[in-house]
């Protein structure tokens, strides 16, 4: 009997794009910046695909009057886009409905993190990922890191770059395949000056703000660290497909939680800083509020509510699950759930209460701390 003919690994590669099980697959192209070719790699693999007799088709791709971008989209199969006048401006989106009703194997779609226009199915374009990927089309997208939404942050405060468009952790959580696409920062301020991200005119701008040295290798940083997360998370769900069993560490040293006060001035700090290590660990993470009878829903300020709430939605978008517990001694319902959920490492806020308040009520970061329960306390200030 003659042996089987070896798969090519290229191909191999290639067709684990397809629909597997009703759902469609999903990869992101990450990169640091604009520039660095994502969308070129995209329409490439797009022509591979086609090669091999894959239906592919372009949801989105947005060329940005790059020449090398438009010329990788002629040969493919587009799906038109659709219009929407808003504020008496008539602008393009990708037309989801239109798509699903073409129903291919593979859809492009771009700028993953793209705000839709008001009147759209989706405020965002990843929902609309979303829809296709339930409907069993795989999708193949791009962004880059600072529209994470964790990340985002971060790149305000070390680059000044305010971040409008976001992903949240749990959409990119959710990829099949997160591929960085890394070049050096000199590389991509050459690719730059060379007019092949914006037209030239543009360009002194851009070098002396955004696309510094330094900038570009604070963001290059960034996207490596999260694709090295999103390999690892790759590696054990597919440990989890062939073996059953879950791939993560048996140690439970690895689980951390956030012990949220009900109106902290920088939970949304605490919680950015909690994803990114639980992201470097693999782990869970849990983001637990303890309701003590003051603040009981009949009780509580309106507008402290309200922060609850948003912040627990924030917590919930990152990828955190939240636990409400309640007590009156918050120190030991932290403790206890620690202990019975075999969480080893908690993040609290620096508290904002005088030193008089502490004297007398106690502190529970103190209380914490004094505890010989194996805890580790992170304070983030």
């Amino acid at each position: 009997m003659a042996s089987p003919t070896p798969i090519d690994p290229r191909d191999q590669a290639l067709l684990s794009l397809l629909p597997r099980n009703g759902r469609g697959h999903f990869k992101v192209y990450l990169g640091s910046a604009a520039g660095v070719g994502k969308t070129v790699r995209m329409l490439q693999e797009a022509h591979d695909l086609r090669q091999r007799g894959v239906d592919v088709v372009v949801g989105f791709i947005e060329t940005h009057g790059r020449a090398e971008t438009a010329a990788l989209v002629r040969d493919l199969d587009i799906v038109p886009r659709t219009s929407m006048t808003y504020r008496d401006v008539t602008l393009e989106e990708m037309d989801l409905c239109a798509v699903l009703a073409r129903a291919p194997q593979v859809a492009l779609v771009d700028e993953l993190a793209h705000n839709n226009v008001p009147g759209s199915v989706h405020r965002k374009r990843w929902e609309d990922v979303l829809d296709l990927l339930e409907a069993g089309i795989s999708v193949v997208s791009a962004m880059n890191v600072q529209h994470v939404e964790s990340i985002a942050p971060i790149v305000q405060q070390a680059l000044g770059v305010v971040v409008r468009e976001t992903v949240p952790d749990w959409v990119l959580g959710r990829a099949d395949q997160v591929v960085n696409i890394d070049i050096p920062a000199d590389e991509l301020r050459r690719r730059l000056i060379d007019g092949k991200i914006y037209a030239l005119d543009k360009v002194p701008t851009a070098l002396d703000h955004f696309f510094t040295a330094e900038n570009l290798t604070t963001l290059r940083e960034l996207a490596l660290r999260e694709a090295a997360s999103s390999v690892d998370r790759e590696r054990m769900e597919l440990v989890r497909r062939e073996t059953g069993r879950s791939a993560t560490v048996h140690a439970s040293a690895d689980r951390l939680m956030v012990a949220m006060a009900s109106h902290p001035p920088r939970t949304a700090a605490l919680l950015h800083k909690a994803r990114r290590i639980a992201g470097r660990l693999n782990s869970d993470w849990y983001c637990v509020y303890v309701q003590t009878p003051s603040e009981r829903a009949d009780r509580i300020d309106t507008s402290i509510q309200r922060a609850l709430v948003s912040n627990i939605q924030l917590a919930q978008r990152m990828g955190a699950e939240v636990v409400k517990l309640e007590g009156d001694d918050v120190a030991a319902a932290i403790i206890q759930f620690a202990q019975r959920e075999g969480v080893s490492l908690v993040l609290v806020g620096r508290s904002e209460r005088s030193w008089w308040h502490r004297i007398r009520h106690g502190s529970v970061v103190d209380r914490l701390l004094s505890r010989d329960l194996g805890l580790d306390v992170l304070i983030v200030s």
